[in-house]
C-alpha cells in the first residue's frame, strides 16, 4: 500500500501546500480520501491512468475537502468516460449531486450516472482490495474520520476534528476502540486546536501506532507539533507535505 498527499495544506492553500487531498494505491487501484484539489491534473503528472481511480471518500463538505471534486467529476462525464469510481459523500446525497449535475451542465456536458453513497457510522465500502469504516466526528453535523484496512495493515484518517472547546480524556472525538487495536499509520489533523491539548493523552504508551503523521496543519498550530514530539521521543511522528510519499 502507498499513501501519497497531493494536498496536505488546511483550509487555505499555503505556501507549496494545497488543500486537503490523499491518495491510496493499493496493487495499481486507487482510491482518494478527500479531494480538495485538482486531482487529475496531479494523476496526469505523475502518468496514473485515471480510470484506476476505484472510489473517493469525502470527510466532510467544507470546500478545503471538496473543491476539486466537482472538476473530477466534469472531466469523468466527457473525457473519461472508463474512469468509473465510487464517490461516498456524508450528508445530503440529494443535494450534493443536483449542485454537481447543474454545475456541470453550464458546461453544456450531462453527467455520467455515478454511483453515490451516502457515508454514515460504521461500514461504509469494500472491495478485493480494501475495506473502509467511517466514524462520526464533531466537527460538523456530517464530518467522519475514516479507517483503511488493506494488505493486513490499518490506517486511521482523522478529517477535521472538533471545531470549539479543548477536548477531553472522556471525548477526544476520535475512535478509541481503534486506537487501543493500534495503527500501522494514523494521519492526524492540525487546524483547530494544540497537538499537545488534543493529541498527548490519547497518543502517550500507544506502541501499537507505528506512525503518526501530522497533516492538514496551519502555521498557527505547527510549533504545538514540535512539542508534542518533544513529549513523545519514542514514538515516530512525522510531518506531511505535497508530494509526500508512505509505503506501508
Amino acid at each position: 500500500m502507498r499513501i501519497v498527499f497531493f494536498g496536505s495544506s488546511h483550509g487555505a492553500p499555503e505556501g507549496s501546500r494545497r488543500c486537503s487531498s490523499i491518495l491510496v494505491d493499493v496493487n495499481g487501484l486507487r482510491y482518494f480520501i478527500d479531494m480538495g484539489t485538482q486531482a487529475i491534473e496531479q494523476l496526469v503528472n505523475r502518468g496514473i491512468d485515471v480510470e484506476s481511480v476505484k472510489a473517493i471518500f469525502v470527510t466532510h463538505m467544507h470546500g478545503d475537502h471538496t473543491d476539486g471534486l466537482i472538476s473530477f467529476v466534469d472531466l469523468c462525464s466527457w473525457y473519461y468516460k472508463q474512469a468509473n469510481p465510487c464517490i461516498c459523500l456524508p450528508g445530503d446525497i440529494k443535494r450534493s449531486t443536483a449542485v454537481m449535475k447543474e454545475w456541470i451542465a453550464c458546461n453544456g456536458v450531462a453527467m455520467r450516472d455515478f454511483e453515490f453513497r451516502h457515508v454514515d457510522d460504521g461500514f461504509v465500502y469494500c472491495d478485493e482490495n480494501i475495506k473502509i469504516t467511517a466514524f462520526r466526528t464533531e466537527h460538523t453535523d456530517q464530518s467522519f474520520s475514516y479507517l483503511l484496512e488493506a494488505e493486513g495493515k490499518r490506517v486511521y484518517f482523522s478529517g477535521d476534528l472538533s471545531f470549539l472547546g479543548e477536548p477531553t480524556d472522556e471525548a477526544p472525538d476520535v475512535p478509541l476502540d481503534e486506537f487501543e487495536k493500534g495503527f500501522d499509520l494514523a494521519i492526524l489533523e492540525l487546524a483547530h486546536f494544540s497537538a499537545v491539548d488534543k493529541y498527548y493523552t490519547l497518543l502517550k504508551n500507544k506502541n501499537n501506532i507505528k506512525t503518526i503523521c501530522i497533516n492538514h496543519y496551519s502555521k498557527f498550530r505547527i510549533a504545538s507539533g514540535y512539542e508534542l514530539c518533544n513529549l513523545l521521543p519514542e514514538q515516530k511522528i512525522i510531518f506531511a507535505t505535497d508530494g509526500l510519499e508512505i509505503e506501508l
